[in-house]
């Protein structure tokens, strides 16, 4: 088949998988498909220069970062941005939707916490964040699922959740259960992307008893800045892609992308909020 028939067919695809994984329409089989799409892009991104798979964000004041973690800096501008003043330090950190890891070591390198877990629902990308990040102290990685957390009450100072929201078939449950492990006076940091349209729902989804909103920012703009600076990288890594490249690309955000085109012109807003524990 001609490539330009495998674009085709990957763009109806990915047309199709979005509508099926769009949140709040078909919860019973959302987590399960995104669960997939996020288990082949791993695949396809499997070695240790890709400890990331997130869209990024490029903050207005430039932080510092180690040498060795220059070429990741346009993804960890958005946890530089969830956690900048927040109570780290000594802290016992939870990372819901951490992937393949490479955000909780971030957060165990620079912020000297107690400890930070990084959570994530798929078994197989939990064992790959093992592997890559084996060397980082204080740092450990767990299978579980978002929406019936496996820890105890009020078991951490903050909790972490960066573009992975969009796949939860229950994001009230999820609200609730970062209510019951945070301790009274701890912290919950979110960012992810939504439709215009859904924001209103979003609102309410998050709204759980106990957390109070304390910052919503809208930071599509940054966000759309870090894809830019990764173009170059993630055009060279699709270049090698024979099967499903339109596919990936829709998927990573690329320019010309569904997504990057949403981000871009507004239908589709990246949000960063903060909430409170009371107590």
């Amino acid at each position: 088949m001609p490539p330009k028939a495998f674009d085709f067919m990957s763009s109806r695809l990915f047309s199709n998988v979005l509508d099926v994984a769009t949140p709040g329409k078909f919860p019973r089989t959302q987590k399960w498909v995104w669960r997939r799409i996020y288990n082949l892009l791993s695949l396809f991104w499997s070695d240790a220069d890709w400890r990331f798979m997130n869209y990024g964000f490029v903050p207005a004041t430039p932080f510092e970062l180690k040498p060795e973690d220059e070429p990741e800096r346009a993804f960890i501008g958005l946890y530089y941005q969830a956690l900048e003043g927040l109570p780290v330090e000594g802290a016992r950190v939870l990372e819901i939707g951490s992937g393949r890891g490479g955000g909780s070591r971030y957060i165990a390198r620079y912020y000297a916490p107690g400890a930070v877990t990084g959570l994530d629902y798929s078994p197989d990308t939990v064992r790959r964040a093992r592997k890559l990040n084996g060397d980082t102290p204080a740092l450990s990685f767990e299978t579980g699922d978002a929406e019936n957390l496996p820890f105890a009450d009020a078991a951490f100072d903050i909790v972490i959740n960066i573009e992975s929201s969009h796949c939860y078939g229950d994001v009230p449950a999820f609200a609730r259960e970062v209510s019951r492990v945070l301790k009274p006076g701890g912290w919950f940091t979110f960012a992810d992307m939504r439709p215009k349209s859904q924001l209103s729902a979003l609102d309410t989804q998050l709204g759980a008893p106990g957390l109070e909103l304390v910052e919503n920012r809208n930071i599509s703009k940054g966000v759309v800045e870090a894809l830019n600076a990764a173009q170059d990288r993630k055009s060279a890594r699709i270049g090698k892609a024979w099967f499903m490249r339109r596919f990936i690309t829709e998927f990573s955000g690329a320019k010309g992308s569904v997504l990057y085109k949403g981000l871009k012109g507004g239908s589709v807003v990246y949000v960063a909020r903060r909430y409170r524990k009371a107590g």
